[in-house]
């Protein structure tokens, strides 16, 4: 049983012995040209062996796992007490020997950091930077002893254990080695990354600088030198003015020291020193297959790394094998979905659409190089996304406006559109009976498969679904007609608005005579959810119950009940229990699968709201739309040739509300679908479970579709593979998806080029005309809503499931949206005053701020 092992006898397969820091370290010892300063690991058996006789710590463990991470008061009190058991406990002697008898080998007389090594730490998932501690210059066995003991005590510091528990890490499976290494007395130090951490460009080399050791600058203590280099030439270097270094003291310990007025504005490194470390940090980077950020420091002329860990912040890059340059637009932002999703649901989403797409980071993607490289399509592209999202469409032109990124060719040899047209029928007229046959249609296709499914199961299950998915699923969701309709109210839409605005200098005036459209599926939810919470609401013992339940009691109800209490729930789950958040990712659980996601809501509609106000707000909105109407048209027939303008406006007016509704009917078509096929797999999964293939029947989600028809088929399964993809799905939750990424991993997020803004407000996209005020609530879960009449709800997206949230509030704000996605159409449907596309919204509002948002113009202001 080893409890010291020397960096020659580590390398990167033994986490599980020294830590990541340790196994890294070990690894970066056998790089030929790296110099890296001696030492050795104290391993997590080490740990093990001195914790195992902490009383009660096993206990203490357990409830620290049981924690949320946002109780901070408890995750303080409670790992604090852990941290002193663990620095106050009895090194065992053996422990003790191998530890000193490995400093003595090294040198007594030296000084020496000693640095926490968690087994959870410098992965390629999570690097947990920082979360336990780093001694500098430690002198003496004593000392040594010491310092480890508080290193593995700082395994359970308040952010490391909350760092963990966010990111899904058992506390209790968790291990602690230390690294004891050889001190580095640096003129300079500083951490290098080979992509750039800001754009995640892997192209370019980042590298700061500054005077002294580098805790100075990884503690965030001085401004340091700033160089980027790209292909062997620096191409950014910003000196800064250093007024503070970090120095060893000689009896041991550092202090911070004033840097001579003389040197604090000369550059750290000089330019042959940066292109020499750049080359370093390439030559590690390709050791270790992947972007790499590296802690180096310099006691003369020679280099020297303490560290190199994985940039886990970086945007994974979608797969390309032609050697050529790609430009990628995400699916996410233009779906309202921009959250990880898991490889069922991705690939699901793969068969269902038309457009050939890639994933990365749990995201989907369409590589649109092909339309970039024609000078007519590239620029046609990013104009009609930038009229749906500015912020995409600002992007690509930046990309374009390069020039030398994408390889341009003639506009007749340039590649087809990334989405394939669908061939339209002639324009269609405004006929209500088109909408009625659609849907009737959808309806009827939905009942044959729920039929014929019941009776599938193993391969032949599989083999149906994507049969449905590639062939009535497609059919109903691009059905030209269907099709047809909705250009019909988009093109109507986007016409009365430049006619009303030509004719009368009325800005987005489509968006009040859109009020209360009838057939809109979704804006028809939020409103029957309404008339669920005029049921309970006489009823004060199912309201103290809803009160306090969880997801388990939702349909069990209290013991008595009413009837007409459980029927309307069970009547709305039937119509609506397929929807949720992230609805186009097949394994999210659905509102039938967790109804208690609608209690929040549900007590807010009670409390908010009178009997019949479902019927009250469609009926307010009719009578709004009609007023509009008639104001509009009294205007016209004022002017100039007004008969003829009125008749242009009466018909472009029927067509938005003829066929508007019907846009949100496809997707909720789609839903209904998936949930469908999401019960079977289950059923198919438990089969699995019980046949000893799977561990727990979600482990499905973690397969793509054709793995999981073979695992079906052969009744093997790669755990191993499941639970890797389970740990890459918990590092992307925690990334952000670009809207526009390159092959290089550079991530462009655009920005909005307008004068018009007021002093310090937030721009957006107008989507719903209006101006409000009121109290910002910052929301990222409905399940977690409570709201208040007249609040403007800030969010990073909402899908068809945040409309019911949508009765309630007074305006809108989210950080992803376009002019018809679902967040501006339900608000335009319920006259909300919206603002999307606003980056950063959720970060740069707090919650319970005054805000006021323009929803005419397109901005936000923090009052």
């Amino acid at each position: 049983m080893a409890y010291v092992l020397g960096f020659d006898e580590v390398d990167s397969t033994q986490v599980a012995v020294v830590g990541g820091k340790g196994a890294n370290l070990g690894e970066l010892a056998r790089i030929g040209g790296v110099e890296v300063p001696g030492g050795f690991c104290v391993t997590t058996e080490a740990f093990a062996r001195t914790v195992a006789g902490v009383a009660s710590l096993e206990d203490r463990l357990d409830e620290l796992s049981r924690l949320e991470p946002g109780d901070r008061t408890a995750i303080s009190v409670l790992s604090a007490q852990v941290r002193r058991t663990v620095e106050e406990s009895v090194v065992p002697d053996d422990v003790a020997a191998a530890i000193l008898a490995a400093h003595a080998r090294l040198g007594v007389e030296g000084a020496y950091a000693v640095r926490s090594s968690a087994t959870a730490e410098d992965l390629p998932t999570a690097s947990f930077a920082g979360q336990q501690d780093t001694y500098l210059n430690v002198m003496g066995p004593a000392a040594i002893l010491e310092h480890v003991r508080r290193c593995w005590g700082s395994l359970f510091t308040e952010r490391a254990v909350t760092y963990r528990l966010r990111n899904g890490f058992d506390q209790k499976k968790i291990q602690m080695g230390v690294v004891v290494q050889r001190m580095v007395f640096a003129r300079a130090a500083g951490i290098l990354m080979t992509a750039d951490p800001v754009t995640s460009d892997r192209t370019a080399v980042t590298i700061d600088a500054g005077y002294g050791l580098g805790e100075a600058l990884v503690s965030g203590l001085v401004n340091a030198d700033l160089y980027q280099v790209r292909d062997g030439h620096i191409t950014t270097k910003t000196i800064a003015t250093k007024k503070l270094a970090v120095e060893p003291i000689s009896t041991g310990g550092t202090q911070v020291r004033d840097i001579a007025v003389e040197r604090r504005n000369e550059p750290v490194l000089s330019d042959d020193e940066v292109l020499r470390l750049a080359r370093l940090g390439r030559r590690i980077e390709a050791h270790f297959g992947a972007p790499q950020d590296i802690e180096w420091c310099c006691d003369g002329a020679e280099f020297r790394i303490v560290q190199s860990r994985p940039i886990t912040t970086l945007f994974p890059i979608p797969v390309a094998t032609d050697g050529e340059n790609h430009v990628y637009v995400s699916v996410g932002h233009q779906q309202m979905m921009t959250d990880a999703m898991k490889p069922l649901g991705i690939s699901v989403w793969q068969l269902t659409s038309n457009a050939p797409m890639r994933d990365a980071g749990g995201r989907l993607f369409v590589d649109v190089t092909a339309m970039l490289s024609s000078p007519a399509k590239g620029a046609a592209l990013a104009a009609n996304l930038g009229k749906s999202d500015p912020l995409m469409g600002d992007a690509l032109r930046t990309v374009l406006d390069r020039g030398d990124f994408v390889r341009r060719v003639p506009d007749e040899n340039s590649g087809t559109p990334a989405a394939p047209s669908h061939d339209a029928p002639a324009p269609i007229e405004t006929d209500p009976d088109i909408v009625t046959e659609l849907i009737a249609e959808s309806e009827a296709s939905l009942a044959a498969m729920k039929r014929d499914i019941a009776a599938e199961s193993g391969p032949a299950l599989l083999d149906f679904i994507r049969s449905d998915i590639e062939g009535e699923l497609r059919r109903v969701l691009f059905a030209p007609r269907g099709l047809q309709v909705i250009m019909a109210a988009m093109d109507a839409t986007e016409r009365l608005n430049e006619r009303l605005r030509e004719w009368l200098g009325e800005k987005n005036a489509a968006d009040a005579l859109s009020q209360s459209i009838p057939g809109n599926v979704t804006a028809e939810m939020g409103l029957a959810l309404l008339d669920v919470a005029d049921v309970i609401r006489p009823y004060p013992d199912v309201v103290a119950y809803l009160e306090q339940i969880g997801d388990d009691d939702f349909l069990t109800g209290p013991p008595d009940c009413p009837t007409e209490v459980r029927s309307a729930i069970e009547d709305f789950l039937a119509k609506y229990g397929m929807r949720c958040a992230g609805e186009i990712d097949i394994t999210r659980p659905r509102w039938s699968e967790s109804p208690a996601t609608l209690v929040p809501t549900i007590l807010g509609n009670i409390k908010n709201f009178g009997p019949h106000a479902g019927k009250q707000r469609f009926d307010e909105g009719l009578r709004d739309a009609e007023q509009q109407k008639q104001r509009i048209l009294g205007r016209l027939r004022a002017l100039p040739d007004g008969d003829e303008k009125v008749a242009e406006t009466e018909r472009l007016i029927e067509r938005v509300r003829t066929y508007a509704g019907y846009r949100e009917y496809p997707k909720y078509g789609m839903v209904c679908r998936y949930f469908v096929y999401k019960q079977a797999l289950l059923r198919e999964a438990e089969r699995l479970v019980e046949a000893g293939v799977l561990r727990e029947p979600h482990d499905i989600y973690y397969l793509r579709f054709d793995e999981l028809h073979e695992v079906v088929r052969t009744q093997r399964a790669d755990q191993r593979l499941i639970d890797e993809r389970k740990a890459a799905f918990r590092s992307y939750r925690s990334l952000t998806a670009p809207r526009v990424l390159t092959s290089d991993g550079e991530a462009l997020t655009g920005v909005y080029r307008r004068a018009d803004l007021p002093t310090g407000a937030l721009p957006g996209l107008a989507v719903s005309t209006g101006t409000i005020e009121g109290r910002a609530r910052v929301i990222a879960d409905i399940a977690q809503a409570t709201l208040e009449a007249d609040d403007i709800l800030v969010t990073a997206y909402t899908d068809p499931s945040w409309t019911p949230l949508f009765v309630g509030i007074a305006g809108l704000v989210t950080e992803v949206g376009g002019l018809m996605t679902h967040g501006a159409v339900i608000a335009r449907e319920y006259g909300l005053p919206a603002v999307v596309g606003v980056e950063h919204a959720t970060d740069l509002i707090r919650d319970g701020q005054r805000i006021r948002v323009n929803g005419t113009d397109g901005y936000v202001e923090i009052l």
